[in-house]
């Protein structure tokens, strides 16, 4: 009886730990049970439509345990959401019933692929097909069955967002709500093989009238739903062992082009890429006379500092396998950067002849090669680039890696080689996010007097809720030379920081957060005389976002600058050498984006060099139904120097039209009165089926120099790029 009664009380208190255990596993981790989900085999053919009107939709396991991230921590969603998997040998579907009281509130407005998923209603599915909780899938769609797509790299750190995947989606509205089917092939995504096999996944649901966001998952206001460590998990999945792929993507291109006062050209060419998927997790990529248009004109940038701007990657080429060549050294010092390749100082095109690819991972290294050769032009000689990537998971979310980058010619050779490594974890402090990380590359060039640069960067980022903390070292000495990169500026050494604290007061009903920043700062001095080179601070007295979407800022700024010799600013006017120190301050206000119609404001004014500076800056964004939008926007710069005044403007605007998701198009123009040129950019994208384009392009310049407008260059564009499934 004694026995019976002790093992009694030992049951009762095994199940009290693992009540306790599940409890902390709740706490700390936002795990709630079911947390795994089981994906039903089918064998029919299924219909993509949107309705789930299938039984197998009602055979498959269901969850919808999901809870508030915002506004109400914690709290059960407001409205219930079901999620349940389907698949067969090809594909993976995935259903979704997002249930609503007022389907007459919906918000959905983007409708175009890659939208702006941000300002509607909208659902995404997170995969971390390797189950290694550090990469992963991310999939949106909106009540529009628009679609947007990304690679998730390094726990949710990084991000590529100019990822495409073959993927399709469709949506239905009825009184009970807007429900979702997708069908995401098996062939787009990359995972190890096993006979039965485990995937994370997580699903995210936002309720944009509302505010109201709701994870199945991981809700912590500490990390998003790209913070991969903490999804749920995927069972189910059998048979899925042979998926191989040998794609053709062929492109053909013409069109006309017109310079200055030549006459016109007819512009022709074509190519392709065949793309083969060696193993599930490894893909090589052959391309012959590779497709560099740019369909997307980039925006016209005034440069008012001494250093060189950044304008981002648009070529499709380069942006798929992206984030397989990114470094720890940060955005000023890049090793690797890929509009070196194919583009001319001026932004001329070179023609390339061709390239291999090869991307994927295996078992815990993630590996990416690349080789592109390009064309004689004028007087640039025939290159070879090269780029080796190799990055090793350690630990639960860590890695190590290397990287190498050649450019090579007949008489010219530049190399850029080093290693990185990252300490990450979601489990600081029980459900804290910590990454501690750095880098340090050499470059060689035989040719040059001093051939062997060094940079470096250390740095600890603590991205969290209530305390926002970052800190960083970076260097590149005087003679650090990556041809194939960027490099902002030269011969120096960069100390940062940046604190910001953002409690939630709950005795204010309106505010969702403050936001205080007690400091952040730049500090950049001379590598070698360790003189200041630049200093940038700004001190955050108040700062706020309302539970309605609304958000303010009031920012003081503190600079500094040294210049070692005179530095012309503007057409005729110079800042003399010397050391400067001035004092500005900063204003911004937005309203909520999920509106039909809504605003930012910037304006900025104090100090400038010798003088006075005054910026302003505002952009507006006006959509009228789910088909039309249009935004404005408005720069002006105001410099008030003892040397001269001068104003810059510049202004901005974007008609977008979608007939449906598959077909949209924009007219994009720009002006800004320091170049006294217009730019007018329209594009067209038509998709006939997922992985095929149609785009139609033109782009007209206008100079606005003296009273009459004149028209400069114009390129009229067709390209269209089909997809073959060998």
């Amino acid at each position: 009886m004694e026995a019976s009664s002790g093992g009694t009380m030992i049951k009762r208190l095994f199940r009290l730990l693992i009540l306790i255990a599940a409890a902390l596993k709740f706490l700390f981790a936002q795990v709630s049970f079911p947390d795994e989900i089981q994906a039903y085999k089918i064998d029919d053919p299924l219909k993509i439509d949107g309705r789930l009107s299938e039984a197998f939709w009602q055979k498959a396991a269901h969850i919808s345990n999901f809870t508030q991230r915002e506004l109400n921590f914690g709290q059960p969603a407001t409205e219930r959401t079901e999620v349940a998997i389907l698949y067969d040998e090809k594909n993976l579907y995935i259903g979704v019933w997002c249930y609503d009281s007022q389907p007459e509130q919906i918000i959905a407005r983007g409708m175009k692929y890659d939208f702006d998923f941000e300002k509607d209603d909208n659902f995404k599915i997170v995969f971390d097909t390797y189950h290694d909780r550090r990469n992963g899938y991310l999939f949106v769609t909106n009540p529009n069955a628009a679609r947007f797509d990304a690679l998730i790299q390094d726990n949710g750190q990084q991000v590529n967002e100019s990822w495409n995947g073959v993927w399709d989606v469709k949506t239905s509205i009825t009184s009970e709500g807007w429900f979702a089917e997708f069908r995401i092939p098996f062939s787009t995504l990359k995972f190890k093989t096993r006979e039965e096999l485990i995937w994370g996944v997580n699903f995210e649901r936002v309720i944009q009238r509302k505010r109201e966001q709701v994870l199945w998952q991981g809700w912590s206001r500490d990390a998003d739903i790209e913070q991969v460590s903490r999804a749920g998990k995927l069972t189910g999945l059998r048979g899925i062992n042979h998926i191989t792929l040998l794609e053709f993507k062929p492109y053909a291109l013409a069109g006309i082009e017109k310079t200055g006062g030549q006459a016109a050209a007819t512009v022709g060419d074509m190519g392709g890429d065949l793309n083969y998927l060696i193993t599930p997790t490894m893909k090589l990529n052959v391309t012959l006379n590779t497709d560099f248009a740019q369909v997307e004109a980039d925006r016209m940038q005034v440069n008012l500092t001494r250093f060189s701007l950044f304008y981002p990657e648009k070529r499709e080429f380069f942006l798929e396998g992206r984030q397989y060549f990114d470094f720890g050294l940060g955005h000023s010092i890049r090793p690797f950067y890929s509009r070196r390749i194919g583009l001319g100082p001026d932004n001329s095109e070179i023609p390339i002849i061709g390239g291999l690819r090869l991307l994927g991972k295996s078992g815990g290294a993630t590996l990416g090669g690349m080789s592109i050769q390009t064309a004689r032009k004028d007087s640039i000689p025939t290159t070879n680039y090269t780029a080796l990537r190799w990055k090793q998971d350690i630990f639960e979310q860590s890695s190590i890696g290397i990287i190498g980058v050649g450019k090579i010619q007949k008489d010219h050779q530049n190399l850029v080689y080093g290693s990185d490594f990252l300490y990450s974890t979601s489990r600081f402090l029980g459900s804290k996010t910590l990454a501690v990380g750095g880098a340090i590359a050499q470059s060689f060039t035989p040719q040059n007097d001093h051939p062997i640069g060094f940079a470096h960067r250390l740095f600890i980022d603590f991205p969290n809720d209530l305390i926002d903390f970052s800190s960083i070292w970076d260097r590149s000495d005087a003679y650090f030379n990556p041809e194939t990169g960027y490099l902002r500026r030269e011969n120096y050494q960069m100390f940062m920081a940046d604190l910001r604290l953002k409690p939630r007061p709950k005795f204010l009903p309106f505010i969702q957060r403050f936001e205080f920043k007690p400091f952040d700062f730049n500090y950049y001095i001379d590598d070698r005389s360790h003189e200041l080179q630049t200093l940038w601070s700004e001190f955050r007295p108040l700062g706020f976002k309302t539970r309605s979407g609304e958000f303010f800022e009031a920012n003081y700024q503190r600079l500094a600058e040294n210049l070692l010799e005179p530095f012309e600013i503007h057409d005729g006017i110079v800042i003399p050498a010397g050391e400067y120190w001035f004092s500005r301050y900063e204003l911004q206000f937005g309203t909520f984006r999920g509106r039909p119609a809504y605003a930012f404001l910037f304006y900025q004014w104090g100090d400038y060099y010798t003088g006075k500076r005054t910026e302003w800056f505002i952009r507006s964004v006006v959509k009228f139904n789910r088909h039309v939008s249009m935004s404005y926007d408005f720069t002006q710069n105001v410099i008030d120097l003892p040397q001269g005044h001068f104003t810059v403007n510049e202004f901005g605007s974007r008609l977008e039209v979608a007939v449906s998701p598959d077909l949209f198009g924009s007219l994009f123009a720009q002006w800004n009165s320091d170049e006294d040129l217009i730019l007018l950019n329209f594009r067209m994208n038509w998709i006939p089926r997922a992985g095929s384009n149609f785009f139609f392009v033109v782009n007209q310049s206008v100079d606005t120099h003296g009273s009459a407008l004149r028209l400069t260059n114009t390129t009229v564009l067709s390209k269209f790029v089909w997809r073959f499934v060998l």
